[in-house]
């Protein structure tokens, strides 16, 4: 009897000891629920926000690349305009050259040649010259230097070299640290900017 009165009292003893381990492991079961529930929202903000920085990112990255390929198209374009352009220049110019060289050396271009060699004289302003021409030009230089060394007093000479222009001349100090170029390849080169622009205007439709 007394035995199983000893039985009973250990038998509520270990249930009594159970159930108090089973509520507390509930309770700690419970508590790491709720927390991992809290650290889970936690995250999904976290991972959202991050998830936003990185669409904002990319939709930034491709407006940037857009705006790059755009302006990498227009530039493209506009070099190949300027080198239309340039090229349009050239054929013009190249076509004056060719022009002026089958120009006859009649009366005009004696006044030009003329007017070419004071304005060299009067840039350089020594009194010791070198007049350089193109080959054709040597016999009419020969007679405007002659006439002007007489004229003006001053000491001229004519280079031997021939040079490799259109026609015109170049006058330098004797000691060569001065130059004027008076040739029609360097005139012609001067309106370059001119026939560009003329070229651009009817382009763009301006008259």
């Amino acid at each position: 009897m007394q035995l199983m009165s000893s039985n009973s009292a250990l038998e509520r003893t270990v249930n009594k000891v159970l159930s108090e381990k089973e509520s507390d492991l509930i309770a700690q079961i419970d508590s790491a629920y709720h927390e991992s529930m809290n650290n889970l929202e936690s995250s999904r903000e976290s991972i959202e926000s991050e998830y936003e920085r990185i669409i904002d990112s990319a939709k930034k990255q491709a407006e940037n690349l857009k705006r790059q390929i755009i302006g990498s198209t227009r530039l493209n374009a506009r070099n190949k305009q300027l080198l239309l352009v340039e090229g349009a220049v050239n054929e013009v110019f190249e076509k004056a050259k060719l022009a002026m060289r089958s120009v006859g050396r009649d009366e005009n271009y004696k006044q030009l040649m003329n007017r070419l060699v004071d304005e060299g004289l009067s840039a350089i302003g020594n009194d010791n010259m070198i007049i350089e021409c193109n080959k054709t030009d040597t016999e009419l230089v020969k007679k405007l230097t002659a006439f002007t060394d007489r004229q003006k007093k001053i000491k001229l000479a004519l280079s031997e070299k021939p040079i490799d222009v259109i026609g015109g001349v170049r006058v330098r100090s004797a000691d060569l640290t001065l130059t004027y170029d008076g040739t029609l390849d360097s005139r012609i080169e001067r309106l370059k900017p001119l026939i560009r622009k003329s070229i651009v205007q009817m382009l763009r439709g301006e008259s």
